[in-house]
């Protein structure tokens, strides 16, 4: 969800590549019909992209299959993914600019300079 289209010459900025130092799993009750009404808003491919480039893509189907919300496999592993795995260290970078932005305590810092912004 996040974007770097502020920078000069960037036009989409996105999907923003995630490099992580330090991976963090803690243990979320599993709700099936919130993760159920989460799934369609998403972008499938760049969260699986995601979750593959930070080891935690393991059973994580690349595309959604119908009927997703009466299958509790999937629903268990998309919540993992989406609620349990959080990046504490590492950075993020712009995929048309290559600018990367500190990820610390699980929290980036997206702030530009002046001369960054469009």
């Amino acid at each position: 969800m996040l974007t770097s289209k502020c920078l000069k010459g960037v036009v989409t900025g996105y999907p923003l590549a995630i490099n992580a130092t330090d991976v963090k799993i803690s243990e979320v009750d599993f709700n099936p019909e919130f993760i159920s009404r989460v799934i369609p808003k998403l972008d499938w491919e760049v969260l699986w992209k995601a979750a593959e480039s930070i080891g935690h893509s393991e059973g994580l189907p690349q595309t959604i299959e119908p009927k997703f919300e009466d299958n509790e496999e999937f629903l268990r592993k998309a919540h993992k993914v989406l609620l349990e795995v959080e990046v504490e260290e590492g950075y993020l970078t712009c995929p048309e600019s290559g600018r990367q932005f500190p990820i610390s305590k699980g929290i980036p810092n997206m702030l530009l300079t002046e001369a960054e912004v469009q």
